[in-house]
């Protein structure tokens, strides 16, 4: 499993305000127009206009996932007076599948 830091998600207050915190235990993808998405970095709307490329990786083909995409911080970190907006999610996602 690749290393992956929570560090974003706790300066950026998800960790603590819309998640708890937790360990890693998949490896996961995700990209839009071939740009790789990570934690804690902005995503502008025209990088976001078609659906992303989601892949899951893990041997367990019995388990299935959500993903959900927020933002936590609505309208901005500075000033985030409407909070949480769900953009998408994804409900049913199996281990080894390409979702895009």
């Amino acid at each position: 499993m690749a290393s992956i830091s929570l560090e974003p998600l706790v300066l950026g207050r998800v960790i603590g305000e819309v998640l708890e915190s937790f360990t890693i235990s998949m490896d996961m993808t995700v990209t839009y127009n071939s740009k790789l998405v990570f934690n804690g970095h902005e995503l502008l709307p025209s990088t976001v206009t078609n659906k992303p490329r989601v892949e899951i990786g893990g041997a367990d083909f019995k388990s299935f996932f959500t993903l959900v995409m927020t933002d936590p911080d609505v309208p901005g970190p500075s000033d985030p007076y409407l909070r949480e907006h769900l953009h998408w999610y994804y409900l049913l996602l199996y281990n080894n599948r390409d979702y895009s």
